[in-house]
């Protein structure tokens, strides 16, 4: 017999990392003088908001689904080792203001928080309702255009 796990129950994980993005972006808007470190981080701060709501409409939506493991606890663990990323754990303003000094260090940590959010959407896709699909490719084609734009970023301040 397989165990089930809700798929809503891995959205709101999703929720919790696209929170913590967004907070990431803030603490990198309000940080950084430069006029272009201000807008970049204020526009993926908000990019990343618009992601949130996104979300919370997709949770909305799948209550009722659940998805189908091999043994017990397997699909749990896999998640949560996608979630529980030390990447995620730290972002705080205090550590942002002691472990970010520069726009490049800013710059690698959000292309690494895009990467991550890539893979998790990725496995969150072969998970989903076939209805909710389109929604979450939208998201990773999102999150890509976002690697891309901070990746050339990286080479003006590298």
């Amino acid at each position: 017999m397989s165990n089930v796990f809700n798929a809503a129950e891995v959205i709101d994980m999703g929720i919790e990392k696209e929170k913590k993005r967004r907070d990431f972006y803030g603490f990198a808007a309000e940080k950084f003088k430069e006029k272009e470190m201000k807008e970049l981080f204020g526009r993926l701060r908000d990019w990343e908001e618009a992601h949130i709501k996104k979300f919370i409409e997709i949770r909305n939506s799948v209550e009722d689904y659940e998805i189908s493991e091999s043994y017990q606890g397997e699909f749990a663990a896999y998640i949560k080792s996608l979630v529980d990323d030390m990447l995620y754990s730290q972002v705080s303003s205090g550590w942002f203001a002691e472990n970010v000094k520069t726009q490049l260090t800013a710059i690698q940590y959000g292309i690494g928080f895009e990467k991550d959010a890539i893979l998790f959407f990725n496995e969150l896709l072969k998970y989903m309702n076939p209805a909710h699909k389109g929604k979450i490719e939208e998201l990773i084609g999102e999150e890509k255009k976002h690697l891309v734009y901070l990746t050339e970023l990286k080479k003006k301040y590298a």
